[in-house]
């Protein structure tokens, strides 16, 4: 493991302080552990004071020391010791972590490295001239399937080429990062297959009727006394050909596009245009015409979810879990009521 240490001195500030928004979470965040447990609000800590200021300097380690009634060199030893806390200053706009684990690296990260050294400096933790945007290469940032891939704060980008990479850079150096879309840089929603599905998409029509068809079956096994679920992309081919040739990319996507085209209304859509769904945290392009297409077209629609709706969406959508793993109404609500209150909440910016 490589050695970390604290920036020089004469680059280190004079002292740290969190804002009020940032004191008021730790205070919060303090009183979560049993008395006599709270150091254990160390991580987060140091984490919020990064996302405050970019890096952890030796004034905010020594300001959580004494937050926290710790021996300084115990906080010292938590900076030092995780990769993910950045000790020296960072770049203003952006700084780019480059994922050189082995499925980027056979993908293109050496490319997308070059990139970086060209457009920022030759070496990593080194800031541009102006001190706008800076790098490091990191191992595995956990989207190997989109790779090469890039983080960029709390935000990945994915499926990068060099070209890609120079026009996400010259975005953040301009101060336009905001506008960038977040995930896969091409036509694919998350990690779902480019181009669209390629297998079993040779169902005859009266079995593929819709996303999600009930079989019954006596002899298949049951869990807690429900019927099981067959998904119309997982069911079987019936009476199909027994030599398929592979689908090809241009009808698979246009399939898709019936699919979609095909979905129907599952909510009334509130009156008035709609709004930019994109703002939730989880909510792609892809995703969101899937929503406009259900009747939801609204923050505030999505605001007021009951339980109920929650399931609904749920089922229609075919990816259970994936509205409160992403704090869909949470987020909503703190949109409803403007950008400033999803900052304080979420401690970032809606992209």
């Amino acid at each position: 493991m490589s050695v970390r240490r604290l920036a020089e001195e004469n680059v280190q500030p004079e002292k740290f302080a969190f804002s009020r928004e940032n004191k008021a979470w730790a205070k919060t965040r303090i009183g979560l552990y049993p008395e006599g447990r709270q150091q254990s609000a160390v991580i987060p800590l140091l984490m919020r004071a990064q996302e405050q200021e970019g890096w952890v300097s030796r004034p905010a380690i020594e300001e959580i020391a004494q937050m926290l009634d710790m021996p300084y060199i115990r906080v010292l030893e938590v900076a030092t010791f995780y990769t993910q806390f950045q000790l020296q200053p960072v770049g203003t706009r952006a700084h780019i972590q480059v994922c050189g684990t082995t499925p980027c690296m056979l993908r293109g990260a050496e490319d997308i490295r070059a990139v970086c050294q060209s457009k920022i400096h030759a070496e990593p933790h080194h800031l541009n001239s102006d001190g706008t945007l800076s790098w490091e290469e990191v191992e595995c940032l956990g989207a190997c399937v989109n790779a090469p891939m890039v983080a960029i704060g709390q935000e990945t980008y994915e499926d990068l080429t060099p070209e890609r990479m120079e026009e996400i850079i010259d975005a953040f150096a301009a101060g336009n990062g905001a506008a960038v879309p977040t995930g896969p840089q091409v036509e694919r929603e998350f990690s779902a297959p480019q181009g669209g599905f390629t297998s079993l998409t040779d169902v005859p029509k009266k079995h593929a009727k819709s996303r999600s068809t009930k079989v019954a079956n006596d002899d298949a096994p049951t869990q807690k006394g429900r019927k099981r679920e067959v998904s119309a992309e997982a069911a079987p081919a019936i009476d199909g050909p027994k030599n398929t040739a592979k689908v090809s990319r241009s009808r698979a996507e246009k399939e898709r596009k019936t699919a979609d085209a095909e979905a129907t209304a599952i909510f009334e859509a509130p009156e008035g245009a709609a709004d930019d769904l994109k703002l939730i945290s989880g909510v792609g392009p892809v995703l969101e015409k899937k929503l406009n297409a259900f009747g939801v077209t609204q923050i505030a629609q999505v605001a007021k979810f009951k339980k109920a709706d929650i399931q609904k969406l749920d089922d229609a959508l075919s990816f259970k879990g994936r509205i409160e793993r992403d704090d869909w109404v949470k987020q909503a609500k703190a949109l409803a009521k403007g950008e400033a209150e999803y900052v304080r909440v979420f401690g970032k910016k809606p992209r």
